[in-house]
């Protein structure tokens, strides 16, 4: 028998016999071992506790011991074990010794604790998943609501009389709004559902323009210092958001750091080969790794796990929305790198942004030079949206751009409506029942290519291919960014 340790004890828990398997396994020699002590195969640590003789005695009380435990080979490795015990007694009662049978289970374990390791990430994933999807949907409806919300007091603030005390008080309610707006925007950044609008950012120099906002943000105690190579290659990815997120991971690090600190912006080019990378999860390919490091307090593994999660936060009541870390994933995720974050008790805390470096063909095209848009004449514009307040809303943005309006609730209203007319634009929401924006502008296309229309809507994610080439205005928005979207719709870009 060469897969199972078969020896023989005393009473005392001397060595009396000694098989194959135990050879095998364990590494002594027969003639190495008889006459020892069977605790010499346990642990340190478990020798202090006493556990080899409670072993012997629980076998001797109950007539059996079983257990799983580490165990030492003879060259000190570890190994875990499957062990049982039988008394072996006379026909009188009196005890001769001991049966032990152990069994080498570190294969199977180490198989099982990664098939655990592997189930906990599937579950985790689609928990993600999950809060993902309802934070996407949650933020979509804060959007309609905000942008009714922003535009409408917009709209009231230049005709109300111009009262102080009145003007103060819309003032604050339209920085409430912004600030609600900027929530959805961190939840829809984790959902991975923001619009971005990608461009070419050299990261030394983008860190270099945010230093006055850094040294205003985190405060006298805070010490900011950077390391890039000379040259790095530029990345494609919304510059705006990447600020966010460098301000997100910055003002963690400074929480991480009471009694305050310094805090190391580095960025360096790493390259990864063929197959997935264990370590990032990430494709073949050249990335910007941009790192925001401190040595504050850290996080267990515990807390490490749930750090991306929305709306957790360590940091206690009304200082913390929980939102930053899940923002800055989202981005990455949305950008087609990853956040890895590395961080252990009482020495500090790494966040690494990995961003793949802007091909070439990406460059040229971001490269090509554009004109701001101009001021658009007087339009005949169809506003479609099922949402009643938001409709009003757009409405009256546009009336008041001096902009003829004729407004519809759903797909199917807005193609009735056109049977009979012809308009200069049309303003679609995407999210509607039975037929989305999307579906609308494809039935639309269809009959007149050339019809200007501007695709409002609260996140990003639409069937691939649909509607790529329609200007969108992300939700909310306010009036000004309504006639920049339209001389953009207008001007057939």
């Amino acid at each position: 028998m060469v897969d199972f340790a078969i020896y023989m004890l005393d009473p005392k828990g001397v060595v009396t016999s000694w098989n194959a398997g135990a050879q095998r396994f364990k590494g002594y020699t027969e003639q190495e071992i008889i006459g020892q002590n069977f605790a010499n195969f346990y642990t340190p640590e478990d020798r202090a506790a006493g556990v080899p003789q409670r072993a012997l005695a629980t076998a001797q009380v109950e007539g059996k011991f079983e257990a799983e435990g580490w165990r030492l080979r003879k060259d000190g490795t570890r190994f875990w074990a499957h062990v049982v015990i039988d008394p072996i007694r006379a026909p009188d009662g009196t005890l001769l010794g001991y049966a032990k049978v152990t069994r080498d289970l570190t294969e199977r374990r180490a198989t099982q604790a990664e098939l655990e390791r592997a189930r906990e990430a599937l579950a985790q994933s689609q928990k993600m998943e999950a809060v993902g999807q309802l934070t996407g949907g949650i933020a979509h409806d804060f959007n309609n609501l905000l942008t009714a919300v922003l535009g409408s007091l917009e709209l009231v603030r230049r005709r109300v009389p111009q009262d102080e005390k009145i003007l103060k008080l819309i003032d604050n309610a339209m920085e409430g709004a912004r600030r609600g707006a900027t929530l959805t925007q961190r939840m829809l950044a984790f959902a991975r559902r923001q619009q971005l609008e990608p461009e070419l950012v050299e990261v030394p120099r983008l860190v270099e323009s945010m230093t006055d906002l850094l040294d205003r943000s985190l405060g006298p105690a805070i010490t900011i210092n950077t390391e890039f190579p000379s040259l790095l290659p530029p990345v494609l990815v919304d510059s705006n958001q990447l600020e966010m997120a460098l301000l997100n991971l910055a003002v963690n690090a400074r929480d991480a750091m009471p009694r305050g600190g310094s805090i190391m912006i580095a960025a360096d080019e790493r390259r990864l080969g063929e197959g997935k990378d264990a370590g990032t999860g990430l494709p073949p390919g050249r990335y910007i790794k941009l790192s925001v490091g401190d040595q504050g307090h850290g996080m267990d593994a515990a807390t490490l796990l749930r750090a991306r999660e929305p709306f957790f936060t360590t940091k206690g009541v009304g200082k913390g929305t929980g939102l930053g870390l899940s923002m800055v994933h989202g981005l990455a995720e949305q950008s087609g790198g990853r956040l890895i974050i590395d961080s252990v008790p009482d020495r500090g805390t790494t966040a690494s942004l990995w961003l793949p470096v802007a091909e070439l063909a990406a460059r040229a095209a971001a490269s090509e030079d554009t004109t701001a848009p101009g001021r658009t004449r007087s339009l005949s514009v169809l506003a479609v949206d099922d949402d009643a307040l938001v409709l009003f809303n757009t409405a009256a943005m546009l009336e008041d751009l001096g902009h003829r309006v004729t407004v519809a609730y759903s797909a199917k209203e807005a193609l009735q409506a056109m049977e009979g007319a012809r308009f200069d634009l049309l303003v679609v929401d995407h999210a509607m029942p039975n037929m989305t924006g999307a579906e609308l502008i494809e039935r639309v296309k269809k009959q007149d290519p050339a019809q200007p229309i501007l695709l409002a809507t609260g996140y990003a994610e639409l069937p691939p291919g649909a509607a790529a080439d329609i200007p969108r205005l992300a939700k909310p928005f306010l009036q000004s960014a309504l006639q920049r979207a339209i001389a953009l719709a207008m001007d057939g870009r």
